[in-house]
């Protein structure tokens, strides 16, 4: 057995409970899914510039903390298709105003920082990374008005024919660099309009796209990359599961197109009603909310609660946004974000919270994991899983300022421990 406990002040510390018999606090429940596919990160320009500024030593460091199979095994993870909020500037794939028979388009920009990241994100890990896409806006020549944030793309059938061709080439030229895309999400939140790269998109729109233009297109070009909906950042206050989510689950050969459906922000809000009308569908999440760059440990209880809405409710894969960023977090565009790891402009590398956070699940859990529900008085802290090799895993949250005693289920062991204040803690069996 093992039990680690991370605090403010002490990250990683290894502890002892009690054998006891006693009534539990904490036991693994119903399983919740049994399709998890793991942990990642999205792999973004400014990650990668701003890991060049690490020593090498430092570099290599971080890449196995993230993607070693003995370490966090991140392996799941995203990438934008052309510029997101977390490039160096803006570009698409092909910027050549007209070209609707995509001669121009090539994934160069992508050779500079996208492609050497996963890359070395790979020699870490040892194995292919699985990988899914989304564009955060298509050319901007494409959209009305023509820019690369705001707006919408022109819904004529020449820019839908010529769009889901774009897309066709991007699964293509990556599968030709030896990095097959599993997946692919129409939009990145397409219901927001962003002064960074974005596109709006009605419900009906996404899924006339899917089901018209992007689904016959990889069938006509012997794609094997699936297609899902994606990615959904609105819950369901202003009922926006049957705004964005509905017409595609509703159009039985809209349905048919799609493997899945990524959520992000909040989007969590309508996870439940997706999970209940389409029970043969995998859910992901596609994007930890960001922070605002302070990094702080309360922050980190946050994010723990957002792996934890996810996952209990029946997410099949967890990704972190970005894994790390130069101090202050700031993007192309303004916004200050946090990230698992920042450099400083002398290049000094420094660990923030939400890395314990992703370290206390990923650090144990692997893809093929069955996720179970928590049951006891300790429940909403803290959440099951149990590795395909037999290995129960139960991560758990004390977000109070007391320490608290919780007798906990995991695997053959009953255990009393205590819980430090504001701390992580995780028990393998």
């Amino acid at each position: 057995m093992r039990i680690v406990t991370t605090t403010e002040e002490a990250a990683w510390v290894a502890v002892e409970g009690s054998s006891v018999r006693v009534d539990n606090d904490l036991a693994p429940g119903d399983e919740i899914t049994s399709r998890f596919k793991g942990f990642g990160t999205c792999f973004n320009e400014l990650g990668w510039i701003a890991l060049q500024k690490t020593s090498e030593a430092e570099r290599a460091e971080v890449l196995r903390l993230l993607f070693a199979p003995d370490e966090m095994a991140f392996t799941y993870c995203r990438l934008p298709i052309g510029a997101n909020d977390y490039s160096a500037s803006w570009y698409s794939h092909n910027e050549t105003e007209g070209d609707f028979a995509m001669e121009s388009f090539s994934i160069a920009r992508d050779r500079e920082a996208v492609i050497p990241y996963i890359r070395a994100a790979q020699a870490a890990s040892g194995q292919p990374l699985t990988l899914f896409a989304s564009p955060w806006s298509p050319p901007s020549w494409m959209k009305f008005p023509k820019a690369y944030n705001y707006g919408h793309i022109v819904w004529e059938d020449a820019y839908l024919k010529a769009y889901a061709d774009y897309f066709v080439r991007f699964v293509k030229a990556y599968e030709a660099e030896g990095l097959p895309i599993s997946a692919v999400h129409p939009q990145n939140e397409p219901d927001s309009d962003q002064k960074f790269p974005s596109c709006r998109w009605t419900g009906e729109q996404l899924r006339d796209f899917l089901r018209d233009y992007l689904a016959p297109a990889f069938r006509h070009a012997g794609l094997n990359t699936d297609l899902w909906l994606g990615t959904i950042e609105r819950g369901d206050v202003r009922g926006d599961f049957n705004k964005f989510i509905l017409p595609t689950l509703a159009d039985p050969q809209a349905r048919a197109a799609i493997k899945g459906i990524g959520f992000q922000w909040a989007g969590k809000h309508s996870i439940r009603q997706a999970q209940i009308s389409a029970p043969d569908l995998d859910l992901i999440q596609t994007e930890n909310e960001c922070g605002d760059g302070e990094n702080s440990w309360d922050y980190a209880h946050y994010v723990f609660n957002l792996v934890r809405h996810f996952l209990d409710h029946g997410v099949s894969a967890y990704v972190y946004w970005n894994a790390v960023l130069e101090e202050g977090g700031v993007s192309t565009w303004g916004w200050k974000q946090n990230s698992m790891f920042t450099v400083a402009g002398d290049g000094t590398l420094t660990i923030k919270p939400e890395f314990h956070v992703m370290r206390h699940f990923a650090g144990f859990v692997r893809p093929g994991a069955t996720v179970l529900r928590p049951l006891g008085r300790w429940a909403g802290n803290a959440i099951y899983f149990r590795n395909p090799d037999g290995l129960e895993v139960v991560v758990m949250n004390n977000p109070t300022p007391d320490a608290v005693q919780v007798t906990a289920r995991c695997g053959s062991a009953t255990i009393t421990l205590d819980l430090p204040p504001h701390s992580f803690t995780t028990i393998a069996e």
